[in-house]
């Protein structure tokens, strides 16, 4: 498992990762205000670090969902079968089989370090689970041995950094960096493991767009429905709002 030091180590050199996953971050921050967190197998927090030298220079909230990402990647992925966190946003709302999962294992506070802390916390289980980017499980010879949650950007910023880190410790599944990738409805097509784009997407390098504005988005749509200020045309209630339409 990697250690503390590793992880603020390859959280500080994500440039040397391959073009095929590299370039450009994204977010608010490009990559540079970012926290990880590993856990084993049993779920069990083994390192905590962040990319910057002063701690409290990255969201104090990171860290709980750091954790939590880390062991809801570890917590719904097998020996063949990687799952990040990414691909559980659509799965998991409500209208969805699985929308109260988050309910399952709910993160324990008592487990919260101080910024300076990086020991407190660890050999414990903190659990929690969340379904936004940023989580990726992590292997060793074809095997699961844990997960890697990464916060502090755009949750789609999260996703590219922990993919990084994850690659540079060299731990990714079988079917390599992207098996687990992130997806986005206006770029794959809709299924159910497609995430929303966020501000100043970016995929592997690639710039995809912005998160669209909820409200104005919707007031646009029911426009051209041809029956705003009346009655949502037929399908709309219930219908899952995001950057790839109704």
């Amino acid at each position: 498992m990697p250690s503390a030091s590793q992880l603020k180590a390859h959280l500080n050199n994500l440039s040397a990762v391959p073009p095929a996953i590299g370039g450009p971050i994204g977010g608010l921050f490009n990559g540079t205000r970012m926290r990880a967190a590993v856990v084993n197998r049993d779920g069990e927090v083994c390192a905590v670090a962040a990319s910057t030298s002063d701690n409290s220079q990255v969201w104090p909230g990171s860290q709980a969902i750091a954790k939590a990402k880390a062991y809801t990647a570890n917590a719904f992925s097998l020996d063949n079968f990687a799952l990040s966190t990414a691909r559980l946003y659509t799965f998991t709302p409500p209208g969805h089989s699985p929308w109260s999962l988050g309910q399952s294992n709910l993160f324990n506070a008592g487990e919260l370090a101080a910024p300076g802390d990086t020991n407190k916390s660890t050999g414990k289980l903190a659990g929690g689970l969340i379904f936004f980017g940023g989580g990726v499980p992590i292997y060793k010879n074809g095997k699961i041995i844990g997960g890697l949650g990464v916060s502090g950007d755009t949750s789609c910023a999260d996703h590219e950094v922990a993919n990084r880190v994850r690659h540079l410790a060299a731990l990714n599944p079988a079917g390599g960096a992207t098996a687990d990738d992130i997806r986005y409805r206006l770029a794959d097509g809709a299924d159910a493991f497609t995430h929303p784009l966020c501000i100043n997407t970016v995929r592997n390098g690639v710039a995809l767009g912005q998160e669209a504005p909820a409200v104005g988005y919707l007031v646009e749509r029911l426009a051209r429905s041809r029956k705003f200020g009346s009655a949502l045309r037929p399908g709309f209630q219930g219908a899952v709002f995001d950057e790839g339409g109704l």
